[in-house]
């Protein structure tokens, strides 16, 4: 494709595991380091022009103009993306304040949503069976801290939703702050989440501090990978990036002079 973009390290890290058979991306990040920037990238990576893929976006963080602001930057109009019915926008700060109004607790907001986001794939697939589908959980420390921090309630939830896009060869793509747990040992949901996922994205400061050109480190974690004697291994890729304007650009240590 002559207008195709040069592959980038992160896609080459990830090589086409966001999409097809059922797949999991967990992007964990920190308070200082954030991987905002990782999840714009998959989110306009799961909308590619002239195709009939979803996005079915859980937004725990932030409203959607904040989204369609950063997406619109980088060349994606998440406007037009939700008026072709591509782009399924659920924008959680209204809706959990709505149903607490209405009485209802937070296990009766995850159930109805799981309900509203399974039924969101089936008429997708039933108006395009070939549509490809991609849930995306933009925070979920915040899922947490909303259901009074009961880490089983979420861990429940996002199983259901891992076996959803399971069963339809979706994929699943969730954001957790790791940093928020530095005072324990790393918790059942974080460990569960990890090993539920084919690829784990950790982004971190520098070991060797603050740098101007440098904004911090990627470590990227592709399990299940076959070798030559068809034994799984895992492949791990680390790197380096920089945030720009509106691209982040991404290089191996010591690459940039």
């Amino acid at each position: 494709m002559a207008n195709a973009l040069p592959p980038n390290l992160l896609e080459e890290a990830i090589d086409g595991k966001g999409r097809g058979g059922g797949r999991m991306i967990l992007v964990e990040d920190s308070v200082e380091t954030t991987g905002a920037f990782v999840l714009h990238h998959l989110v306009k990576r799961a909308l590619p022009p002239n195709s009939s893929d979803v996005v079915i976006f859980l937004s725990f963080a932030y409203p959607f103009s904040h989204y369609d602001r950063v997406l619109r930057k980088m060349g994606c109009n998440l406007s037009v993306q939700r008026d072709n019915k591509r782009l399924l926008f659920f924008d959680m700060l209204k809706l959990e304040q709505l149903d607490r109004d209405r009485g209802k607790t937070i296990d009766d907001i995850l159930i109805s949503l799981y309900g509203e986001v399974q039924k969101a794939v089936e008429v997708c697939l039933s108006h395009d069976a070939k549509c490809y589908i991609t849930l995306v959980v933009d925070d979920v420390s915040l899922m947490e801290v909303d259901a009074k921090g009961s880490s089983n309630l979420v861990l429940d939830f996002l199983h259901y939703c891992y076996s959803l896009t399971s069963q339809y060869g979706s994929s699943l793509i969730t954001l957790s702050h790791e940093d928020v747990y530095s005072t324990m040992d790393k918790p059942n949901l974080l460990r569960q989440l990890e090993y539920l996922a084919d690829v784990v994205i950790k982004v971190e400061p520098l070991g060797t501090g603050l740098a101007n050109d440098v904004h911090g480190q990627l470590t990227v974690t592709n399990k299940g990978l076959q070798d030559g004697s068809s034994k799984s291994r895992n492949r791990i890729h680390n790197f380096h990036f920089r945030i720009k304007e509106s691209s982040v650009e991404y290089f191996y240590p010591g690459s940039k002079t």
